[in-house]
């Protein structure tokens, strides 16, 4: 018979009293704007799901897709700035 043992730190990583840091939160913060344009855009591609994408419909898609590689470009930027600086 074999028996299940847990380990300590899977079971507490996740425990309420452990909280993000200061730099974590400040990671999400800057990446926040690529994020949104990610979650714009699936909601994009998830309308088109069940209908043949018209001509206004490929623009729309073909515009989130740009503002998704604006704003990853944007925070890659910032990231290399802050590396250099």
């Amino acid at each position: 018979m074999s028996h299940i043992v847990t380990v300590q730190e899977a079971v507490t990583a996740f425990a309420d009293w452990m909280e993000p840091t200061d730099a974590e939160l400040d990671a999400i913060d800057a990446e926040m704007p690529a994020i949104l344009a990610d979650v714009e855009e699936l909601d994009v591609r998830i309308a088109l799901l069940d209908r043949v994408p018209g001509e206004l419909d490929t623009r729309r898609a073909r515009r989130e897709r740009h503002r998704v590689l604006v704003e990853r470009a944007t925070v890659a930027n910032r990231a290399a700035v802050r590396e250099v600086a």
